[in-house]
């Protein structure tokens, strides 16, 4: 088995070094690629397509209506019918368990713990979201993360700024991975504050690592520079995109798993929840009855009659303790309501959403640069440096202006027609705000220090927006989650309802699960690739 698992990383490596030194002609110029007598201009001609990352299952996108499909009994009316077209991306199998979440955990520590104490800190989920005032759960407080009996069971007490750096940790450790099992780098477990792996570093020239054996760098070959080998590049196709939230569109389009319900273009049957029909029980012959996910049927019946327990679950589940959909995905309803990226807003419609790749959260970064306009070195925890675009560098643009997109066209004042933008955006101000009063309480009727109450307040204590009748609940601050939890009765298995709380806040009955961009052709090439993840490291026919 070693011997084979040698042979594997042996030929992935090759094939990495040989694809550099595959030589084609250019049908643009005539000039060959690859060539170093040439200039040593490089293309990959080998690469197949984008190969599955741990974990992910692959969800070929398409168009669908989103938002509510059938009566809207509570009235909400947040989540208004659309058309929407979602891009084929990738999606975890299940939710992130706690053995996972434990990993980070113990990764960050490791790293981290010595010189930075508090960024440990920040990582830890609040295991007293089980807490109960009339209730006795303390049995949960102290073991549902760390202890074995739980460690399939999803994560909870996260919220979703903590998801999003869980997600960006996973990107860099699957990353650096990769270059270990290629034969580009050497295992390196001295890695501590400033000098750790992330992939954009990496990418940059800003973390070396210890190298094992770099592709040869056929331009400066040719110019006597000394160097004959390079690091990776975006152009290899070797390293895989971010990890990252789902948005909700894609969330909700990976839920309801229409690909088993198409014929020649056609949805022949629409859904109430992720399986077929509208029964909560399974109709199949084998498995007639059984709950189909993990929910609340009514007031104090979390799991049944001993005996008889419908859903084997009194709090969460075992990640794969129910049928998965027909992307392979398990518990798109029940178990935990879900994390996805978007900002919440209550206004939902056509005219108000993108028809393509729908997303509410844009917030654009470019990299941080000295006065002389090189990138400013990593922080003291290893991490390129990010800053919001400002306004002089956007002057020209026509499809946006401002770094923080958030509130574009969410019925505010700069939602209205015939504002003049020019008079609204401090082009000489650092920061890319709006110089227009955006919450009207706070401008009109607000006492003291206003600013506390006000969607772009600073990091700090996010309750104070719970003022009740001072400010609403709604701020940039606020994100949607998806689908129902063992908590929740059956109406919140739908895959069209949605709710909204603080990015800071988190629950006994929230978790998450990541996804990935999918690059290149929306259909997969590989048989494999559409059920089950396909491993880095295989060679590739």
């Amino acid at each position: 088995m070693m011997k084979t698992n040698k042979l594997i990383l042996a030929l992935s490596s090759i094939m990495i070094l040989a694809a550099c030194s595959s030589r084609k002609e250019s049908s643009t110029t005539g000039w060959e690629y690859n060539n170093s007598k040439n200039g040593g201009y490089e293309t990959n001609e080998r690469f197949i397509e984008q190969v599955t990352g741990p974990g992910l299952m692959f969800v070929e996108g398409g168009s669908f209506t989103m938002g509510r499909v059938e009566q809207d009994v509570m009235y909400e009316w947040d989540n208004i019918p659309r058309r929407q077209t979602v891009s084929s991306f990738y999606m975890d199998e299940t939710e992130v368990r706690n053995i996972d979440y434990l990993e980070y955990l113990f990764w960050v520590n490791r790293v981290y713990g010595g010189s930075y104490p508090e960024v440990y800190k920040k990582t830890l989920p609040d295991t007293l979201v089980w807490r109960d005032k009339l209730g006795y759960n303390e049995p949960f407080v102290k073991q549902y993360l760390r202890h074995p009996a739980f460690k399939n069971y999803p994560v909870v007490g996260v919220s979703w700024q903590q998801a999003t750096d869980y997600c960006a940790w996973r990107t860099d450790r699957v990353n650096e991975r990769i270059l270990i099992d290629n034969g580009i780098l050497q295992e390196d477990m001295e890695q501590m504050d400033d000098n750790v792996f992330t992939t954009q570093s990496y990418l940059q020239g800003q973390y070396e690592g210890i190298v094992r054996r770099n592709p040869r760098n056929l331009t400066n070959e040719n110019y006597g520079s000394g160097e004959k080998s390079r690091i990776i590049k975006m152009e290899d196709g070797l390293l895989l995109p971010s990890y990252r939230l789902p948005t909700e569109a894609e969330w909700e389009f990976a839920a309801l798993g229409y690909v088993g319900n198409t014929q020649e273009e056609n949805t022949d049957e629409r859904k109430l929840y992720p399986w077929n029909g509208s029964s909560l029980r399974n109709g199949s012959k084998n498995n007639q009855g059984e709950i189909m996910a993990n929910f609340k049927r009514g007031r104090g019946d979390n799991m049944g009659v001993a005996g008889s327990l419908n859903d084997n679950a009194d709090i969460t589940s075992p990640v794969r303790s129910y049928w998965p959909n027909d992307y392979g995905l398990y518990n798109m309803a029940g178990n935990v309501a879900e994390w996805v990226m978007d900002v919440y807003r209550p206004i939902i419609e056509q005219t108000t959403t993108a028809d393509h790749r729908s997303f509410r959260g844009n917030v654009y970064l470019t990299q941080k640069t000295d006065e002389d306009g090189f990138i400013e070195e990593v922080d003291s925890l290893g991490r390129v440096q990010m800053v919001p675009v400002d306004v002089q560098g956007n002057a020209y643009r026509r499809n946006y202006k401002k770094a923080d997109n958030i509130n574009y066209l969410n019925g505010d004042v700069e939602s209205q027609m015939g504002i003049d933008w020019n008079n609204l955006l401090d082009e000489t101000a650092q920061k890319d705000t709006a110089s227009v009063a955006i919450d009207k309480w706070n401008s009109k009727y607000g006492t003291g220090n206003l600013s506390k109450y006000k969607d772009d307040a600073p990091e700090g204590n996010s309750n104070e927006m719970y003022a009740y009748g001072e400010s609403s609940l709604i701020t940039d601050r606020t994100r949607v989650f998806k689908g129902g939890s063992w908590k929740d009765r059956a109406y919140w298995l739908n895959p069209g309802t949605r709710r909204f709380l603080d990015q800071d806040q988190s629950t006994d009955a929230i978790g998450f699960r990541c996804a990935m961009d999918r690059v290149g052709a929306p259909v997969s090439r590989e048989k494999n690739n559409q059920r089950r993840g396909v491993d880095y490291n295989k060679k590739r026919k």
